[in-house]
């Protein structure tokens, strides 16, 4: 049975779920300082097993929901969609009365359409123009 859970992992966690999707590893201190800097998260279990993860980060007007991973073994189950619900039923908690949020992702190849079933429209649509990033590496 899964439960879930609205608490932040260790990193040891977080690397590990994210190396079952193949994702790349960051530096354990960032990983550290942004697993704090999440405003919310969700962690799935599996008995004692972390399954998956996802977590947001904002300013309480605009959020990114990042870092939804759940191993393979447990995909097709539901549990992405769980997480994605709950959190974004938490970010609408933080809501003051006559308040909007905007809620943005990036999804990983071949998963949009997960998305889309989720309410999250593709960019560019009428009102936005296509979303953009840059990464940096340091040596």
């Amino acid at each position: 049975m899964i439960t879930y859970y609205e608490m932040i992992p260790d990193v040891t966690i977080y690397f590990e779920l994210r190396k079952s999707v193949g994702w790349e590893i960051f530096c354990k201190e960032q990983a550290q300082q942004a697993l704090r800097n999440s405003c919310h998260f969700v962690l799935a279990k599996d008995g004692e097993k972390s399954v998956a993860m996802g977590r947001c980060v904002g300013d309480g007007m605009y959020y990114v929901i990042v870092d939804v991973v759940v191993r393979p073994e447990y995909q097709g189950k539901q549990i992405g969609a769980t997480i994605i619900n709950r959190l974004v039923e938490l970010m609408k908690k933080d809501m003051p009365l006559g308040a909007r949020i905007s809620i943005q992702l990036i999804s990983a190849q071949g998963k949009e359409t997960f998305y889309e079933k989720q309410g999250f429209e593709r960019l560019p649509h009428d009102h936005c123009g296509p979303g953009f990033n840059r990464v940096f590496y340091t040596t």
